[in-house]
């Protein structure tokens, strides 16, 4: 009795000792808000100030990091103890102490400036282009910063990744997409979305975006839409492997609150519309690591996109995550337990451009 007693509180403290390294502690964030002048955007329309919002890990002396959050988040999506704790603790391949980690929030997202601030439907119809235009601003204009030592990004925040890359190919020295391919928005991933934007403007009460109460229709498609591209089918049969289950975890999900705003809420995901850096990806510098997963709804590797496009960038590195149930389709990559080592290795092989 003694002996398993020993074993079981051993495994019991091995088990706690990697849950405190799978979420170690690290620096308080900062918040702060900046607003870039005469902001231009890609359809010719301007602005006089935009406000960006940003979040600040570790200190301005640090090797700079970009790290990009998905479609219709924020910097705070990324400050989760299953990717901030496995990354910006110290050891860990981000240690807060060594880089200066920035999380901005998107154009039209989280604190910066979006539709709901006052203009509604009249707000300028911006694109991926339009964002990361925004972010590169904030880090050289107002950061100061020429150089940075990685952009990573998650969902939206992969797609924006590649359009760094491809679109401002010596900021960086190593680049990882996550969750995103460098194609053309098309297939499921786009008619899913265009449903979503189709079943906002089509609601009586949107009233083309002067609405008084948020149309009631929101909250379905958010849920259809999340439950069709994201949770993995391994981990979607693990939770809900009856038709009771199956009722009982949809239920929740449509009673939950929805707070978002619908104008807003139109305006993130039809920004995505005309996303495509293939037409550039042999511009690309940064040594580039892509992480995607092999369960990924929006992102099938069987349609061999990514392989394609990755025989056009010299050195890429490809991680794809295998399916199981740990794993969460598209939410796969927000636990960065299943990419560190390779976080790491790109990271140290990385070549150093002039800072």
């Amino acid at each position: 009795m003694l002996r398993r007693f020993v074993l079981m509180l051993g495994g019991l403290l091995a088990a706690m000792s990697i849950s405190m390294a799978d979420a170690a502690e690290y620096p308080a964030p900062k918040t702060a808000v900046w607003e870039a002048k005469d902001f231009r955007f890609h359809t010719g329309e301007t602005l006089p100030a935009v406000k960006l919002a940003y979040t600040t890990i570790g200190e301005p002396t640090g090797q700079p990091v970009l790290i990009l959050h998905g479609t219709a988040g924020s910097a705070a999506n990324m400050l989760t103890p299953a990717f901030a704790g496995a990354l910006f603790g110290p050891g860990q391949p981000l240690d807060a102490t060594k880089y200066f980690i920035i999380l901005p929030d998107a154009l039209g997202a989280g604190k910066s400036t979006k539709p709901s601030d006052g203009m509604r439907a009249t707000f300028p119809r911006y694109n991926y282009d339009d964002m990361v235009l925004a972010q590169y601003r904030l880090v050289t204009e107002h950061l100061g910063i020429k150089r940075l030592r990685l952009v990573m990004g998650n969902s939206m925040g992969g797609m924006h990744a590649w359009i760094w890359g491809t679109t401002y190919p010596g900021m960086m020295d190593a680049l990882v997409p996550m969750a995103s391919q460098p194609t053309e928005m098309s297939s499921r991933n786009w008619m899913m979305r265009r449903m979503m934007i189709d079943a906002i403007r089509n609601d009586p009460e949107w009233k083309g975006g002067d609405y008084t109460t948020q149309p009631r229709g929101i909250q379905v498609a958010n849920v259809f839409y999340g439950i069709a591209t994201n949770g993995g089918t391994l981990a979607y049969q693990q939770q809900a492997p009856t038709r009771e289950a199956a009722d009982k975890l949809l239920d929740g999900r449509l009673a939950a609150p929805f707070p978002a705003d619908a104008n807003d809420f139109l305006y993130q995901w039809d920004s995505s519309r005309d996303y495509n850096p293939a037409p550039r990806l042999e511009r690309m510098k940064a040594a580039l690591l892509v992480i995607n997963s092999a369960d990924d709804e929006r992102n099938p590797p069987e349609t061999g996109l990514m392989d394609a496009a990755l025989k056009r960038v010299a050195g890429a590195r490809y991680h794809l995550i295998p399916a199981s149930a740990e794993t969460r389709g598209h939410g796969t990559t927000g636990m960065a337990k299943f990419y560190v080592r390779e976080l790491e290795a790109l990271l140290r092989d990385a070549p150093r451009g002039g800072m």
